[in-house]
């Protein structure tokens, strides 16, 4: 057996305790010890941080520019075709245009813009009041849709699909929980006069801004192509405005939310104001419940949990809606949002007050009930659909 040299096994005890951190000698080394190795310092990525700061600055402008010339060119769309529409299909009766607001939601996944030319309809005179009504409500209804379909998507990559998809139809029904019921309410606010002395509008000083940087496109446009184009031509371009809106807002990891903020997930208030903030921050009530299904998918949340903050997301959303009412100069309009609004806060807040616990049993008994076979599940799909049809082609039946 080779014996060992003791200066040699001196000096590999010194270099073990050199990569410990420790003195050769023993203990810790002595403060003014200056590491034989230095790290270089992380270098301030500040140019690009201005950078991303400009684009965003950018991408936010663009996205209010082409905001307010798609209300302008919808407003002025809408007024060509006004005479054409009045009294026929799709816009028949108040509850054609219920079923007309919820399926274009679906089309264009999102409610904001068919809320935008429910308003813009309104206007020109090509609906009534009790119909510009009921086709924001019916664009409300079909906002959520989008969250059932991205359930459906992280379904198909999930052995569980009682979470995503859960949560899609949780979304669904806790909107039309609040909407329906709140959509009689304000109609009777509108009806009482609880809101004749709100005349909200752009001030003059605004106006004048609008026409002159906004009327020489509209006008181009109009003297481009047909009136009755201009319409869905606006309603393109406002679904451009919010596709650029997106890239301004930060990005909502979910997992990153949930880790930093879990214990606020199973207390109601917190959630309900967090949904409120969230759908206010993004314009769009899609986008601040999508993030709810990979939070369930993964097991962040649970989505009892997240009733507060559906409901609360379902007040705020109506934000851009009420600034895109303004921008119209319609008092009338601003009163249909306005009493949308605070019927369907009233009746959440009420709900979440006393009936927190009955509401969330009752709602988690449907959800489950819907999402325990895949029967009920095509039933409640295919109902999805059939029903805002149903409404639209009133008209042709009644």
């Amino acid at each position: 057996m080779r014996k060992e040299n003791p200066a040699t096994r001196r000096t590999e005890r010194r270099t073990e305790r050199s990569r410990e951190g420790l003195h050769p000698n023993g203990g810790h080394p002595p403060a003014t010890a200056v590491p034989a190795v230095e790290a270089p310092a992380r270098p301030v990525e500040t140019g690009r941080d201005w950078r991303a700061l400009v684009k965003r600055v950018l991408h936010f402008a663009a996205a209010m520019f082409l905001f307010i010339l798609a209300i302008q060119l919808m407003k002025r769309g809408a007024q060509g075709i006004a005479p054409r529409l009045q009294g026929s299909f799709p816009v028949d009766n108040f509850i054609s245009t219920l079923g007309l607001g919820w399926l274009g939601a679906y089309l264009v996944l999102s409610g904001s813009p068919v809320a935008a030319a429910a308003l813009a309809l309104f206007a020109a005179g090509a609906t009534t009041r009790l119909q510009a009504f009921t086709m924001l409500t019916g664009s409300r209804l079909g906002a959520s849709f989008i969250v059932l379909l991205v359930g459906f998507l992280y379904a198909m990559r999930s052995r569980d699909r009682r979470e995503s998809i859960g949560m899609g139809v949780l979304a669904l029904s806790m909107t039309a929980l609040v909407y329906i019921p709140g959509m009689f309410l304000a109609y009777g606010m509108l009806k009482l006069g609880l809101l004749d002395g709100v005349h909200w509008q752009t001030s003059t000083e605004i106006n004048g801004v609008i026409d002159a940087v906004w009327g020489p496109i509209v006008g181009t446009a109009d003297r481009l192509f047909p009136t009755m184009v201009l319409f869905p031509l606006g309603l393109a371009v406002i679904l451009g405005s919010f596709k650029l809106l997106d890239l301004v807002l930060p990005s909502l990891d979910g997992e990153r939310q949930a880790e930093s903020r879990g214990h606020w997930l199973g207390k109601p208030w917190p959630m309900f104001f967090a949904g409120m903030l969230a759908a206010l921050l993004t314009l769009s009530v899609s986008v601040a419940l999508t993030i709810l299904v990979p939070l369930a998918s993964k097991g962040y949340i649970k989505r009892q949990e997240a009733i507060p903050y559906i409901a609360g997301a379902n007040i705020t959303t109506l934000a851009d809606t009420l600034v895109a009412a303004m921008i119209l100069g319609n008092p009338l309009g601003v009163q249909v949002v306005l009493a949308e609004a605070l019927a369907v806060a009233l009746i959440t807040v009420v709900l979440l007050a006393f009936l927190y616990r009955p509401l969330q049993r009752g709602v988690m008994a449907l959800d489950e009930w819907i999402v325990a076979t895949t029967p009920r599940l095509v039933v409640f799909v295919a109902g999805l659909f059939l029903l805002p049809i149903g409404l639209l082609f009133s008209g042709r039946m009644i």
